[in-house]
């Protein structure tokens, strides 16, 4: 086989095209001049990868690392008529339902904090400490309501601020109608959905999504139906033509309005968390809305849509706090000169106007606030910083340094860098700290708690250690976990009465797969005076959801930035480390670490990665093909997941399929909600459903989920795959994926390989040309101006 640096001389295959039923275009996460025409195609719908492991009706062919996804896919569901899209739209139903409770708790509870802090503030209450203490002495002594002896008498602590319990994802449940929806009401909105030629199976779906009074809202609003997962405008227009006859138009102001949300709703499956307002208007015209501006009025009226005023850097400036709209800007209260001349050059200064979905910009406010308070609440003690300068050693104490004095702190480095956050926690435990560690994926929890335990410690499984020790109370070491079991309760060092984490210092691995409202969760989880560690690395993808936290951060430059100098080692951490900086260099591998395969055609790809997996490098490398993991860019197309699965199976475990397409020993990826994929592999399938095992627990998939959430494991996308490493990786590149290809895809999947490397290449040029021009797509966000406003830049 070729070394790393042989340049195969392979024609692009003609007749190799992407699966592109249904897909306009995969670069809706571009910025606000190309952004309008992507979601106004629907492509943030048809976005590459739905990294949940269910096909959705909304996917189409190959597409880029723009934003949610990798690739697009599932072309045989991205058209058809409306009826067939909104019938397979119902099979995201426990999705839907997860993710609606889910943004009502944590809606409550952002709006509870910000009531708070919005609420009227009486004089004084804004000092602390003694200087309170004597306020509230003096008003006590002058209101005669206590004796003034009592005041200076040994004071009792201040009570803690009660936090609320942080918003736990539901469990997904079994589709049909929820527990909380009567029969009735289902029945009702059943009736409505087929008068309007929509398929009934959409009825529990939609009862749940619009709640009470379903049925009445889509009487008088047949637009409200694009609220349901699935659906697009123009099935929601055949439906309201249907209900509403010649009333029905395009300048309707329930569509225009509806349209608006929509396209608010898809431009956050790639990743934006707000849009430009010409952004969308553009879009909303390629929707056929024949007024935007009136739409977007119509949106923000009736609180669908909130409005944002940000405004732009400026050289040596500090940037004003973000604003809702222009009405919340107001001269000083003395309406003096100085208030004036403030407010003109406020006036004068440029903004840009972003339209955004409440859910979101309350995740990112919280998100800074919670942060804000981090910051914030580490007590100024110099002689507990000194306290950490003897575990100030080697590779980590520059880290070590700047977690002793400040409560935020980012780090950034490959796979080799983690050492160092592992001697931070050592030195943190060695300081009788609380300390909390956690992951993406189970697997890099359990690499981490190896890393913590010794190079030669022998696998524990993370979960049940955990659990003895808590149960125990004999808990003396870093509690490690998933970033989605500490928020959910399944894991971790638990909440005190207060909710709050009951730890000291958390460090969070894998910081780029943070989304907005997990990064702000865990913010508003953390106790005061906690630290906390966002470590990760800055080449891979960017997370599933909106948002870019780490990178936003990074940019904001607000906390100490530590950057490793840890190289990852051998071929193919040189490789990888080469394509972060934009270089796909040639390495020496004596030892096969980094083989380039040449191929034609798809069909030659398909063969040639068959036979690595079952035979070259468990033969050559000697590693076995279950340690082995083969990466494509998508789901569809000639060689994407499916049809390599199909391969693989076949060779690898071969079998009717009786239970849903699966046997027992497949390799599976479970998502039980979106953007959260688990390996494992099939055990058996009985009445109970799929019973599966991943990461060591055992998990039992109702049988009318398993088409929805279970997808074969042999082949993944790299967003599937990031977080996780395995022994040996087949990266399979197809000609029909060359525009798929971006620096941080190409990163991320050569990134997967531990020991050996294996590309099947069909490309050509394209692949260099990624890692050298193809950036990560920028993501519209309103983070950075948020968190400056309150913390200035340190830098």
């Amino acid at each position: 086989m070729p070394g790393a640096g042989d340049q195969p001389g392979t024609e692009p295959h003609e007749d190799a095209s992407p699966d592109t039923g249904g897909r306009d275009t995969a670069d809706a996460a571009g910025g606000a001049e190309d952004s309008s025409a992507d979601i106004a195609e629907g492509s943030s719908a048809d976005t590459a990868e739905d990294s949940s492991g269910a096909d959705s009706p909304l996917v189409g062919g190959a597409g880029g690392d723009g934003g949610a996804a990798d690739s697009a896919d599932s072309a045989d569901k991205g058209t058809g008529s409306p009826a067939e899209g909104a019938t397979e739209g119902a099979v995201q139903l426990s999705e839907a339902e997860a993710e609606l409770a889910a943004q009502r708790e944590l809606r409550e509870r952002i709006e509870r904090r910000k009531a708070e802090k919005d609420g009227p503030v009486l004089a004084g209450t804004a000092l602390s400490g003694t200087a309170a203490d004597l306020l509230a002495a003096v008003r006590a002594v002058e209101s005669g309501e206590k004796p003034s002896a009592s005041v200076f008498s040994g004071p009792e602590p201040t009570p803690r601020r009660v936090a609320q319990e942080p918003v736990r994802r539901p469990q997904p449940v079994p589709s049909g109608a929820p527990a909380s929806m009567a029969s009735e009401s289902v029945d009702a909105v059943r009736a409505v959905l087929v008068r309007g030629g929509a398929p009934e199976a959409l009825a529990p779906q939609t009862a749940a999504t619009l709640g009470e009074g379903a049925d009445g809202q889509l009487r008088e609003d047949p637009w409200q139906l694009l609220r349901v997962a699935g659906v697009r405008p123009e099935q929601a227009d055949g439906f309201a033509r249907a209900l509403l006859g010649a009333e029905c138009g395009p300048d309707d102001e329930r569509r225009g309005r509806a349209v608006t949300v929509w396209l608010l709703e898809q431009a956050a499956l790639v990743g934006h968390t707000a849009l430009e307002a010409a952004a969308l208007h553009a879009a909303l015209a390629q929707r056929s809305v024949p007024d935007p501006d009136a739409a977007v009025q119509s949106a923000l009226a009736e609180g669908d849509a909130l409005v944002f005023q940000d405004a732009l850097d400026e050289p040596g400036g500090t940037p004003p706090a973000p604003r809702r709209s222009v009405e919340d800007a107001t001269p000083d209260d003395d309406g003096g000169e100085d208030g004036e001349d403030g407010a003109e050059a406020e006036e004068a200064r440029p903004v840009r106007v972003l339209i955004g979905l409440e859910r979101y910009a309350l995740a990112e406010e919280s998100l800074a606030d919670g942060l804000a308070r981090v910051v914030n609440s580490l007590p100024k003690d110099e002689g507990a910083a000194a306290a950490w300068e003897p575990a100030a050693t080697g590779s980590a104490a520059e880290l070590i340094r700047a977690v002793a004095g400040r409560g935020l702190v980012l780090h950034t480095g490959g796979e080799a860098s983690r050492a160092e956050p592992a001697s931070l926690v050592a030195a943190a435990l060695s300081l009788g700290l609380r300390v909390c560690a956690a992951a993406h994926h189970p697997d890099g929890r359990r690499r981490f708690a190896q890393l913590l335990a010794g190079a030669d410690a022998q696998e524990q499984d993370a979960r049940e250690q955990d659990a003895r020790e808590q149960a125990e109370g004999t808990r003396t070491g870093a509690v490690v976990a998933t970033v989605a079991g500490l928020l959910s309760g399944e894991e971790g060092p638990g909440r005190d009465r207060d909710g709050m984490l009951r730890t000291d210092l958390l460090v969070v691995l894998d910081a780029p797969q943070l989304d907005v409202e997990s990064a702000a969760m865990l913010a508003e989880s953390l106790p005061d005076g906690a630290r906390l560690v966002l470590s990760g690395d800055p080449g891979v993808l960017w997370s599933a959801g909106p948002g870019r936290v780490f990178a936003d951060l990074l940019a904001a430059r607000v906390c100490p930035q530590i950057a490793s100098r840890t190289p990852d080692p051998g071929p193919v951490g040189e490789l990888v480390s080469g394509i972060g900086i934009g270089e796909l260099n040639q390495v020496e591998a004596p030892g096969k670490e980094v083989v380039i395969i040449p191929v034609r055609d798809a069909g030659e790809a398909i063969h040639r990665t068959v036979q690595l997996v079952a035979d070259s490098v468990p033969r050559a490398i000697g590693i076995p093909a279950e340690q082995t993991q083969v990466i494509t860019p998508g789901h569809g197309g000639a060689a994407g997941t499916r049809v390599l699965n199909a391969a693989l199976k076949e060779r690898l475990n071969p079998g009717p399929g009786r239970f849903g397409g699966f046997d027992p020993g497949d390799r599976v990826a479970y998502s039980a909600t979106p953007g959260r994929a688990v390996l494992g592999q099939v055990v058996k399938a009985d009445a109970d459903g799929l019973h599966l095992e991943c990461a060591g627990v055992p998990v039992v998939v109702p049988k009318e989920r398993v088409e929805q959430t279970v997808r074969h494991g042999w082949a993944l996308t790299a967003h599937q795959a990031v977080g996780v490493r395995w022994p040996a990786a087949v990266v399979v590149l197809p000609g029909d994926a060359a525009q798929a290809l971006s620096r941080p895809w190409v990163y991320t999947a050569f990134g997967r390989a531990d020991r050996h490397l294996s590309v099947v290449h069909g490309v050509e040029q394209a692949l260099p040309h990624a890692v050298a021009e193809i950036a990560a797509k920028p993501r519209t966000t309103r983070l950075p101006a948020l968190i400056t406003a309150q913390i200035p830049p340190s830098v």
